[in-house]
């Protein structure tokens, strides 16, 4: 496999895996929304980021920092469920009252942490990662840690392309909703986070997967 070949194959890969809607992805639809395009895309590359690291761990073998998240997935998941919960009362309070003017002041560092965040307390995204891996041939095409390198730049860019792609398109529909309507965006978004978050916590409490959300 050649390195464009691989290159592609990454990217191919990280825009698959992102692009299952979960809680990240209705954030980042809702911020883009209410605080502009800009505040969509920086909410997605968190995930992104977030992303490319459990790419760089499933294309590079580390074990140790797998096994760690996998041994720990029990806390890891309430973290991630308790953020999502606190995450969805704070947009029911908040909820604008019209959208913010773009130019307007936006916490983008925050949005970029916040989405990181909640990528990162999901273990079964290096499960993920390791499985597409493997169906598509391409763990024996990483011979030197420079393939290893451009198949998660590829994972990267494919997974940026993809919270491009929501960004931009949702951002289309605003201004055209009412200040009614975005406040009702916001509440339906905070119901949504708020389910994914109960899920995750009842996952641990009964001890199973009700449900492997991708990005926690």
């Amino acid at each position: 496999m050649t390195n464009s070949t691989l290159f592609v194959t990454g990217a191919i890969i990280g825009f698959l895996l992102a692009a299952p809607v979960g809680p990240v992805g209705v954030l980042c639809a809702q911020r883009s929304l209410t605080h502009g395009r800009i505040a969509g895309l920086i909410s997605g590359l968190g995930a992104a980021l977030a992303d490319t690291f459990f790419g760089l761990v499933a294309a590079f073998g580390l074990s140790v920092i797998s096994d760690f998240f996998m041994e720990h997935q029990d806390w890891v998941r309430c973290i991630g469920g308790a953020a999502l919960v606190g995450l969805s009362i704070k947009l029911v309070v908040s909820a604008p009252a019209q959208a913010a003017p773009s130019s307007g002041a936006t916490d983008h560092l925050g949005n970029f942490f916040s989405t990181f965040a909640l990528t990162i307390t999901n273990p079964i995204t290096i499960m993920s990662f390791a499985f597409v891996f493997a169906s598509f041939g391409v763990m024996n095409a990483v011979v030197t840690a420079i393939d290893a390198w451009i198949l998660v730049g590829g994972v990267f860019v494919g997974s940026v392309v993809w919270w491009l792609i929501i960004a931009l398109g949702v951002g289309l529909f605003r201004g055209i909703l009412s200040d009614r309507g975005m406040r009702w965006i916001s509440r339906v978004s905070a119901l949504i986070i708020f389910v994914f978050g109960l899920i995750a916590l009842l996952s641990v409490i009964l001890d199973e997967d009700i449900l492997a959300l991708k990005t926690l």
